[in-house]
């Protein structure tokens, strides 16, 4: 049933369709294998579905590129009519031993499309041949009706551990930890963010199975896992469910922070809390604490200057849309930090509806003195209705948020800082948001662009 959301005390009709698109399918999930160093995602689709991941994600998302196994890099099935009448097992079969005698990886993994999965395809039959024989390959049935690319993630995470790291008796590692948290290339600055995250859980004392990006050791780090003392759940919901999987599979228990921290102050605050689950001694992580906020505080002493003079033209009121890792995250440091007054929040991932609430009531204690409700949503149109009936007061306001919001924030006289997917007007290599030092390279984006649209 479709339900009308209210804003204030206007109504907005709802529709049962998608515009501006804002997350690819689980086929996109390709893109989380193609995060692991040497991993290969091999298609099991119909022509063009694997591309246009990559051009949505990969592309126009901060042009981040699709590395050693994207791109144009990944095997795919191409399925046509003939797959469609007679199945797509054989096909599948020569593409995987094709695969495996040109391409060179430590990891492959089979992921189904729409097709396949239509017209009942065992893909299982097809890839267990292999694993018996020792090759490192798995499969995940990531078909796009089963829901977006989040949804394809925990699917090939849990596909990846049950087929490939498998069973594990030994000992814990009492100082490692397997970190869970923004997903790959749907989010922008995924790179930095996990290489900053990897960084501050070391200086504390941590070992870091980062399992994405530069930082992971690829195919050995997954092997890795049951080794490890506990799982870190960074994010509102995303790895969750991949933590309660390894909790029963592995006895290994969890630590949820739904706060991505940004500045210094939340930062402080997740290492004091983890050091704390974790049992790590006080007096390394203080010192930690110490030396990064005397390095923070000393830059921020010298933005000051130029926030004591501007406060006048800057913006004071701000709407933000993405997904809720970095809404929920952007929006303390904004409120917390920078004293910016929230306008709109809206959440656009599509989380489990059982967690909606949970996720909510994070947004009513932003701070001791501010509490704000979310939209949950996901249509583009919506979003911009959203927007366009919201208040900003007399100031031109500042829309955190994609690509799709530039159009509504010239029409509301303000402007975009691009968070999130998708991202074309942002070239992404390895900038950072999170952190002691990704706060400030957020604080360079917003004050650029609002002295910019002045001049």
């Amino acid at each position: 049933m479709v339900t009308n959301i209210k804003i204030d005390s206007k109504e907005i009709k709802q529709t049962n369709s998608i515009n501006q698109v804002r997350f690819g399918c689980a086929l996109g999930a390709m893109y989380s294998v193609a995060a692991i160093p040497r991993a290969i995602p091999i298609a099991h689709c119909g022509p063009g579905c694997a591309d246009k991941q990559f051009m949505a994600l990969a592309f126009y998302n901060g042009f981040q590129g699709g590395g050693y196994s994207g791109g144009a890099v990944p095997p795919s099935v191409n399925a046509g009519e003939k797959e469609v009448v007679f199945g797509g097992n054989e096909r599948l079969e020569e593409l995987i031993k094709a695969s495996l005698k040109v391409m060179r990886g430590d990891l492959f993994v089979v992921l189904t499309g729409c097709i396949g999965e239509l017209v009942g395809d065992d893909v299982g039959s097809v890839v267990s041949p292999f694993q018996q024989r020792g090759v490192p390959i798995v499969y995940a049935e990531t078909g796009g009706f089963k829901g977006n690319n989040f949804a394809g993630h925990e699917l090939v995470t849990r596909a990846i551990i049950d087929q490939f790291v498998k069973d594990y008796e030994g000992k814990k590692d009492e100082l490692l930890v397997n970190v869970w948290s923004l997903l790959p290339f749907q989010n922008t600055f995924w790179r930095g963010d996990l290489a900053e995250l990897k960084r501050i859980l070391e200086g504390i004392g941590l070992k870091v199975n980062i399992l994405f990006g530069f930082g992971c050791k690829g195919a050995e780090e997954w092997k890795t896992i049951p080794k490890a003392k506990f799982n870190l759940v960074l994010s509102p919901w995303l790895g969750l469910e991949t933590a309660k999987h390894l909790a029963e599979k592995y006895n290994q228990p969890f630590f949820h922070y739904p706060i991505v921290p940004i500045g210094a102050k939340e930062t402080s605050k997740f290492l004091r809390a983890i050091a704390d689950f974790a049992g790590l001694g006080k007096e390394r992580v203080d010192e930690f604490i110490r030396k990064e906020e005397r390095e923070y505080y000393y830059y921020l002493e010298h933005f000051a200057d130029f926030y004591a003079e501007y406060w006048w033209g800057l913006p004071a009121k701000y709407a933000i849309v993405g997904d809720s890792a970095y809404v929920l995250a952007v929006s303390k440091f904004l409120v917390n930090q920078l004293g910016l007054i929230p306008a709109r929040h809206i959440i656009t991932d599509n989380p489990p509806e059982q967690l909606r609430e949970f996720i909510a009531n994070e947004f009513r204690i932003l701070a001791n003195d501010v509490s704000v409700e979310v939209n949950f949503v996901e249509d583009g149109y919506l979003v911009r209705k959203i927007l366009e009936n919201s208040d900003f007061g007399h100031k031109p306001p500042i829309i955190f948020g994609t690509t799709w919001e530039r159009d509504v924030a010239k029409r509301l006289g303000g402007y975009v800082v691009e968070i999130g997917f998708p991202a074309s007007y942002e070239v992404v290599i390895n900038r950072t948001y999170l952190g002691y030092r990704g706060a400030f390279a957020l604080l360079e984006r917003i004050y650029t662009s609002a002295i910019s649209a002045s001049a």
